[in-house]
């Protein structure tokens, strides 16, 4: 589904501010594959996901997104196969708009600009529901009024109404409270095996990064030094993750908000 090959990025080359960010990264994911991503501040986590999607163009190497070749496609001709939730919970939604008004242009209605029938409501409210946080009768509410959970669950809902080729989630459980984060991975995890769609998920939290999704990947310095999945990944503990990483970075995690949450 999703074919990275050799990939690099280097940002003001030739400066005193040159910044190698991604070194020669390749990655192959398969179609439904649910992969995490952990690793160290300036790993390239989310400049590989800025690459996907198209933020930038790489120096070298290829983007292939369902057999199709997007290396040099445009952001917007990107973002119609690709969902993304940022760590920010008050961004990929519309403030001012209700909660209805944002489904309905992320299903493709139109929004506000357009009139929503009683079976889109009927629809709209259905899918609020298995949120199970009471927003299916806040529907006509702005969403500027939501919590930052609220908002974050309704973002997902909406970057997969219409089930991308592939999901990105960028620390999106990062700037929630425990409890809130818990809930926002399980409405994750149910709607990605649902769909069965393709995804990666950037945390910081290592356990979440063994027992979400079917693989698991470490980053540094631009490259991916552990990819792990099958048996191997069911027997991996916390401290045996950590151990993989000093194996193939050559040195130890030293997030502190990683090592924090272990």
């Amino acid at each position: 589904m999703l074919k990275i090959t050799s990939i690099s990025k280097t940002f003001n080359p030739g400066t005193v501010n040159e910044k190698k960010a991604i070194r020669e990264l390749s990655l192959h994911l398969k179609p439904g594959d649910f992969a995490t991503i952990i690793g160290s501040n300036g790993a390239g986590k989310s400049t590989l996901f800025n690459a996907i999607c198209g933020d930038f163009l790489t120096d070298s190497g290829r983007i292939e997104l369902g057999g199709k070749d997007i290396t040099f496609l445009p952001q917007h001709i990107r973002a119609k196969d690709i969902g993304r939730l940022y760590q920010d919970p008050m961004r990929g939604s519309a403030p001012g708009m209700t909660i209805e008004e944002n489904l309905a242009l992320a299903a493709g209605s139109g929004g506000w600009l357009s009139h929503m029938t009683a079976k889109d409501r009927k629809k709209f409210r259905e899918q609020l529901s298995r949120l199970e946080i009471g927003l299916e009768d806040r529907m006509t509410h702005p969403v500027g009024l939501l919590s930052g959970g609220q908002r974050q669950a309704l973002t997902l809902l909406m970057a997969t109404m219409v089930p991308p080729k592939l999901l990105l989630l960028d620390e999106h459980t990062a700037a929630l409270d425990p409890a809130t984060a818990e809930k926002v991975l399980k409405i994750t995890d149910e709607i990605v095996r649902e769909h069965k769609i393709t995804t990666l998920m950037v945390t910081h939290n290592m356990q979440n990064a063994l027992d979400l999704g079917n693989r698991t990947l470490m980053m540094d310095d631009g490259g991916i030094v552990y990819d792990v999945e099958g048996e191997e990944r069911k027997n991996l503990t916390v401290e045996s993750l950590m151990e993989k990483f000093r194996a193939g970075a050559g040195k130890k995690l030293d997030n502190d908000r990683i090592l924090l949450s272990v």
